[in-house]
């Protein structure tokens, strides 16, 4: 129980700002919300049967991003995600904005939809739904699976829209 509450406590900074702002100083129906994108915030490149994107491809050439970083574990969301929700709705979120990885859901760019993929997003859907918070979803973030890249060149290519 105790791990339970210690978990939920926001930063003091965060608490603080949350305390500063309240829902009475903005207009009725005003939409709380907040927002990632698949890349940044997923990780698990490597699991679900995610094929790889441009911008797997890009962090892993030495001199590209200047940290060394990629996204392989990012904030793990993907093994996350509940905990993210139930952090979400403590703050007073009322709404989600996320973006799906192609490569999650068509591996190779196209074909067959990947069910390992559809379930995650499905059972992130349910969950934010089940808190209250409305999803909002973006299909393509910048994150174009390799393969599409190889085969056409990427958004250059007229065959690829």
């Amino acid at each position: 129980r105790r791990r339970a509450q210690a978990k939920r406590r926001l930063p003091p900074s965060f608490a603080a700002c949350a305390e500063a702002i309240r829902r009475a100083d903005f207009p009725p129906g005003f939409t709380f919300g907040t927002a990632s994108s698949a890349y940044q915030y997923e990780g698990a490149v490597n699991e679900g049967q995610r094929g790889p994107t441009i911008w797997d491809t890009l962090a892993s050439r030495p001199g590209r991003v200047i940290d060394f970083s990629n996204a392989d574990v990012a904030v793990d969301h993907y093994h996350r995600y509940k905990e993210d929700v139930d952090l979400m709705k403590d703050i007073g979120v009322d709404a989600y904005r996320f973006s799906i990885s192609w490569a999650r859901i068509f591996p190779n760019g196209t074909g067959k939809p990947n069910e390992e993929g559809l379930s995650y997003y499905n059972s992130l859907i349910d969950v934010l739904l089940e808190k209250g918070i409305q999803p909002y979803v973006t299909l393509f973030h910048w994150d174009l699976p390799q393969a599409l890249e190889d085969k056409y060149g990427g958004w250059l290519n007229s065959q690829i829209v």
